[in-house]
């Protein structure tokens, strides 16, 4: 039985005209619905991930006790009326995804993510990154493993963001999604051959240090396939020296952030 579950999807939807108003937004079957709402049955994780996309919400606190989800939603802003008006963040996100041109299929699947980290200066970190299609939007999960020390514990961040591609470029722009203390947006240099192999752009954001001083770095995205084994990935996941083989000496040269004399701009390496 989800309980909880039901409880809270009631609660969501009562923020809205009716029940059916919400499975008309969503595109979802009322008996369908229904099922959810009975508490007897858990939507699958393609539906769950729909519902969560549409509320502002993340699974773990669709599945929170009643109480605690609750005071969760009541100290958030509201981000739906009972009017049954659109939100006006939807026509901005239509507007973005309906110009972001149907080749952003082909960068779909998993990817190392490398930059010159900003919490600890001189070491590269590799995150993972996974871009996804949803509706008809692309979207991307970003997860970064920080462990400076072999003695200490490694501290996992979550980011979660929307990628667009914007006549020739492009644009991924997410949050942190379990401190929610940062956006970060980067910028990648497509490539039109066949088979992808590394995207080349910059990154902004802030150190996850205390610092949070707003930063740029070079930043290499090396293409993994549409599928790979998460544990393993994640395992290669995190801080490397300079100096450290395991990372690839080119991916070495295209994140030094390094500027010439003769350049007014920081840009991104070809």
């Amino acid at each position: 039985m989800y309980q909880d579950l039901s409880s809270n999807l009631k609660l969501l939807c009562s923020y809205y005209d009716s029940i059916a108003d919400v499975c008309r937004r969503l595109n979802l079957n009322r008996t369908q619905f229904n099922r959810y709402l009975s508490g007897r049955y858990k939507p699958s994780p393609k539906t769950m991930r729909k519902l969560c996309d549409f509320f502002g919400v993340e699974e773990y606190e669709l599945l929170l006790p009643v109480a605690q989800f609750e005071r969760l939603i009541q100290v958030r802003p509201k981000v739906v009326t009972s009017s049954g008006l659109p939100r006006v963040e939807d026509g901005h996100l239509q507007a973005l995804s309906h110009a972001s041109s149907a080749q952003m299929e082909k960068y779909v699947g998993y990817y190392f993510e490398y930059y010159m980290s900003m919490a600890c200066p001189g070491k590269i970190l590799r995150n993972l990154i996974c871009i996804e299609k949803r509706d008809d939007a692309y979207y991307y999960q970003r997860t970064e493993r920080l462990k400076e020390s072999p003695s200490e514990a490694a501290f996992h961040s979550k980011y979660l963001g929307m990628a667009l591609f914007l006549t020739d470029r492009i644009f991924m722009i997410d949050y942190e999604a379990l401190a929610t203390n940062e956006i970060t947006e980067t910028v990648l240099t497509p490539s039109y051959k066949n088979r992808i192999s590394r995207l080349n752009g910059l990154r902004i954001g802030v150190p996850a240090n205390g610092v949070r001083k707003p930063s740029c770095a070079r930043v290499v995205m090396e293409y993994l396939g549409l599928q790979v084994d998460i544990r393993k990935a994640l395992g290669l996941c995190g801080l490397y020296e300079l100096s450290d083989d395991a990372i690839d000496e080119s991916v070495k040269v295209s994140v030094r952030n390094q500027m010439d004399e003769s350049d007014w701009h920081f840009t991104a390496r070809a």
